[in-house]
Formats: structure tokens, C-alpha cells, sequence
């Protein structure tokens, strides 16, 4: 006989009564762990959305750029001209010929080129250190003694008194601004090229006066940018003294505009754009630029990049992976009315259906906390006014590239200096960084737009002492 068999009616009982017991024991367990399980996932979505917040719309994650997919290289496209290096305009001329016949050694003359072989090179550069002596003359009829206007002689030559000439003030600026060399760096160059030893402090000196001087056109440049129709924007940051602030980056088709600000805050922002500014501002999705009441286009090269990172957190989501590809079609198709003659009202009308057709995109994933696509659908419904003004303006970019590459310069130099060391070098930097990269985007000789910085200045300060 089995062991069921010698069991009496009421042990079955029990033992049914105790696993019922047992089920409904796990059944609530299992309740409160998947209560557990949705309170994390929530808490996590509110992470993420502070994360990307504060990293000014991007998405959580680790700011480390995934690998780049090899793309297969196309056939190059074959030159309209040759390899060679183009001939340059000839500012001497050398002829090298045999003087004496190598067999009988009679002297040869006349003949005719049969090779010619251009050579691009500098001379050797030495410091000139010029004494202008003033020589002071009476005159033998009135008895007057006179002699020459030191600001007129030297007007060309120096600023003012100081020691140094402005072709090496120039000089210096460009070294530093353009080429980001280092202060050390700049001083073992010119003693290596010119054979002029000057100090380091020297140096800074140079760079602060040249900044004095080009601060009443750096403040020009500002009021250029609250007159342009066009502005785009962009912050990174920038250490002063060991402290972290922000370099703030606004942009025009003509003008580069930098300022240096403790402050990543609205505040900047309204401090630059008064009332004077009622054009279009072009930014990324920083909560800071909300502030501007105007007319915004939001970055959608940013908003693409938090798309692909929506795909590649769910890549085993292919309904993930079509919203995206949705939300970016619509975008490629407002760009492509780009080529076409519209009217000023269709394009009107054109913005307002871009901007139905993704704010349908975004509505079923509102406030659906489990849904991956929840925070850029959110983010779609309160900036879907901002994010086609590029089709009903067409010559509103629809990205803001202009401030990332005005900021990529300004961010190498971070990376070489780690910044600078007070409130006069932060002011420094950012008004020659503003006054070069205007003169760069103007087509000038940036050292040639320099020296004549000094000397309009020079002649200034000439006509305001007569």
C-alpha cells in the first residue's frame, strides 16, 4: 500500500488548505515585488529625464562618442588639374649658368632656359631695435624751438609708448588666438625665429593691451549680433583661476561673438538678447534659452543624435526603432521644401502640418511612463512651435552647426591651456577670440586686420588730444 493510500480523509485537507496557504503567500509577494519593479522604473524615468535636463536635453549615458562604422570608401573623383603645385607669382629671379667650358675652358655666354625650378621660402627673420631720437630745432627767425610729435612718427609703429612695435603685437595675438599657442611656446618661438628674448609676463601685457584697444569694436560686434535676423548660440565650459564658469558663443553669417560668464544660467541669455534682438535665435535644447521670447529654432542635428541613442537603448524594439525613423522622416521631408519655390503663406501653412503630423507621433506615448519613447515625445509636444521655423523662414538653419563649429576653436584651446587665470585674462580671450574669428570670417588677413586695429587706434587717440 502506498503512503497516499494510508492517509485519512482530513490529512489530504490539511495539506491542500496548506499550499492554497503557500500560493496565495507568493501570489502577494509577487504583487509587491512587481509594485517594487514599477516604482524603480518610474523613479528611474525621472533620473534619466533630470539627466537630460542637465545635460541640456541629452539623454543620460556616459558622454562618450560610439565608435564610427567604417563606411566603404568611393572611387575619388579624378582632378581637373594636375598633382603639381600651382606656380606663384615670381618676386625674384636667379639664373644659374656655366661660366667656363668644363673641356677647354674657354668662357661661355649667351644660351637659353631649359629648366626652371621654383623655390617658396622666408628669409631669416632678425629683431630690428630701432632708437628714434627726437631732435629738437630753433628756429633762427621767431626763436622757437620745436621738434617732431611723438604719436605722429610713431604712429604706424608703436601704440602709444609702448616699447614693442605693432607688427609684433600682431604677431603675438595671432599666435596665441588663432594658432592657440601657448604663452611659453610663443616665447621660444621668437627667440628660435627672431632672436628676441621677451618674458612671459611681457607677453600677457601685449595681449591685454591689444584687448583694450579692440574692446570699443568687440563691443561693436555685440550690437551687430542684436542687429543680425539670424543667431545662433552655444555655451561650453571654460576654468577662471581653477573655477568653472562658461564660455558663451553667439554667431552670425558675419560676426563671432564670445563673453565669459560664472553663469550657465537665463541670465546670460537676457543680458545679451534685450530688446534691441528680434530675430530668429538658433539653439540646441538648453532650458536657458527658453528665457528669449522671440522667434527659436531648436537644433535638430541634437535632436537626430537622442533618436539614435533611443534606437540603440532598444534595439530589440523594432516599434522604437520605426517611431524614430518616423519622427526623422518628417524632418528630411520639411527639408526637402527647402528646394522648392514656395510662397510665403504655403510655407506658413507647410509649417503648421510638419508640426501636427509629429505632434501625432508624440500623442500616444505622453505621459506613458513605460513607453522608451516617452521623454523625446514630451519633448516634441513643448518645442513642436520651435522646431519648423526653418520652412516657414528658409534662411533660418535647421541646425545649429554655425555655434558648434565657433565653439570647437575656443574648446581646443581649453583643452591646451585649461583656460585662463583671472577676470582681465578671461576678458582678454574672449574679446580677441571674438575680433579674430570676425576678421577670419570677413576673409581678412587676421595679422594684417590687427595692425590696422592699432593703428586706427593711434590715429584716434592723434585727433581726440588736437
Amino acid at each position: 500500500m502506498s503512503r497516499l493510500e494510508r492517509l485519512t480523509r482530513e490529512e489530504p485537507i490539511e495539506l491542500v488548505l496548506k499550499l492554497h496557504e503557500t500560493v496565495v503567500a507568493q501570489q502577494k509577494e509577487i504583487a509587491e515585488l512587481k509594485a517594487l519593479v514599477e516604482r524603480q522604473a518610474e523613479r528611474i524615468g525621472e533620473l534619466e529625464e533630470e539627466v537630460a535636463r542637465l545635460r541640456g536635453g541629452r539623454p543620460g549615458g556616459i558622454a562618450i562618442k560610439p565608435s564610427i562604422a567604417k563606411k566603404e570608401k568611393k572611387p575619388r573623383k579624378g582632378r581637373g588639374q594636375s598633382f603639381s603645385r600651382r606656380t606663384l607669382p615670381t618676386t625674384d629671379v636667379v639664373y644659374h649658368a656655366v661660366e667656363l667650358c668644363p673641356d677647354c675652358g674657354r668662357r661661355l655666354e649667351g644660351g637659353s632656359v631649359k629648366w626652371r625650378h621654383q623655390v617658396v621660402d622666408i628669409p631669416p627673420v632678425k629683431v630690428t631695435v630701432t632708437d628714434h631720437l627726437f631732435v629738437e630745432r630753433r628756429c633762427g627767425v621767431c626763436g622757437g624751438r620745436w621738434r617732431p610729435d611723438p604719436r605722429e612718427a610713431l604712429c604706424e609703429i608703436a601704440v602709444g609708448r609702448k616699447s614693442f612695435g605693432i607688427n609684433l603685437m600682431s604677431l603675438v595675438a595671432h599666435l596665441k588666438t588663432v594658432c592657440r599657442v601657448p604663452i611659453g611656446q610663443i616665447r621660444k618661438l621668437l627667440y628660435a625665429l627672431c632672436g628676441v628674448k621677451i618674458s612671459c609676463g611681457q607677453l600677457v601685457e601685449m595681449l591685454h593691451d591689444m584687448a583694450e584697444i579692440g574692446n570699443a569694436e568687440y563691443d561693436g560686434l555685440l550690437s551687430r549680433i542684436r542687429g543680425s535676423p539670424v543667431v545662433n548660440a552655444d555655451e561650453t565650459g571654460w576654468r577662471e583661476d581653477g573655477v568653472n564658469g562658461y564660455l558663451w558663443s553667439f554667431s552670425s553669417p558675419s560676426v563671432r561673438y564670445y563673453m565669459y560668464r560664472r553663469s550657465r544660467g537665463s541670465v546670460v541669455v537676457e543680458e545679451v538678447f534685450s530688446e534691441e534682438f528680434a530675430g530668429t535665435l538658433v539653439t540646441d535644447f538648453y532650458a536657458a534659452y527658453n528665457i528669449y521670447a522671440g522667434a527659436k529654432q531648436r537644433c535638430w542635428v541634437h535632436f537626430g543624435r537622442d533618436l539614435v541613442a533611443l534606437k540603440e537603448k532598444n534595439p530589440d524594439r523594432p516599434d522604437v526603432t520605426a517611431w524614430a525613423d518616423a519622427v526623422m522622416d518628417v524632418y528630411h521631408r520639411a527639408k526637402e521644401t527647402l528646394s522648392i519655390d514656395y510662397k510665403d503663406r504655403e510655407r506658413g501653412k507647410l509649417r503648421r502640418r510638419f508640426q501636427a503630423e509629429l505632434l501625432r507621433l508624440a500623442k500616444p506615448y505622453l505621459k506613458v511612463k513605460s513607453a522608451p519613447q516617452r521623454v523625446l515625445a514630451e519633448r516634441i509636444e513643448r518645442f513642436a512651435s520651435e522646431l519648423f521655423v526653418f520652412v516657414q523662414y528658409p534662411d533660418v538653419p535647421s541646425e545649429n552647426n554655425a555655434a558648434e563649429r565657433a565653439i570647437r576653436p575656443a574648446v581646443v584651446a581649453r583643452k591646451i591651456s585649461g583656460g585662463t587665470r583671472s577676470a582681465r585674462g578671461s576678458k582678454t580671450s574672449s574679446v580677441l577670440r571674438s575680433l579674430f574669428e570676425t576678421w577670419s570670417l570677413d576673409g581678412r588677413n587676421t595679422i594684417d586686420a590687427c595692425r590696422s586695429l592699432l593703428v586706427k587706434h593711434n590715429r584716434q587717440a592723434i585727433s581726440a588730444h588736437a
